[in-house]
């Protein structure tokens, strides 16, 4: 299963970068496959790993903020695995050639 979630502050200042580094560090002491992207996180792993996962993700950041806005999309395939990288490079081999991540 990969999930590709996002938590945002509500009523902060505009930049998320600090918010963002320190769901990053709990992130990638999970042992949880992840890759960061512009708009988000993907995780790959387990539905129970990943859920709590993304609710200690999400208490972080509720505790220094009265609203917080988490987004979570789900992609259960079953039996798959290696899909954070695997669906990039089906696209590139359909394509031949590398793309830009």
């Amino acid at each position: 299963m990969i999930v590709n979630f996002s938590i945002v502050p509500i009523g902060k200042e505009s930049s998320l970068s600090t918010q963002v580094a320190e769901i990053l560090e709990i992130v990638s002491k999970s042992g949880i496959s992840y890759k960061l992207h512009a708009m988000g996180t993907i995780l790959e792993g387990d539905w129970d790993e990943i859920m709590r996962l993304i609710k200690r993700c999400h208490k972080k950041i509720l505790k220094d903020s009265d609203r917080v806005l988490t987004t979570i999309t789900i992609d259960d395939d079953k039996g798959r695995t290696d899909r954070i990288t695997g669906k990039v490079k089906s696209v590139e081999r359909k394509l031949g050639k590398k793309l830009k991540t």
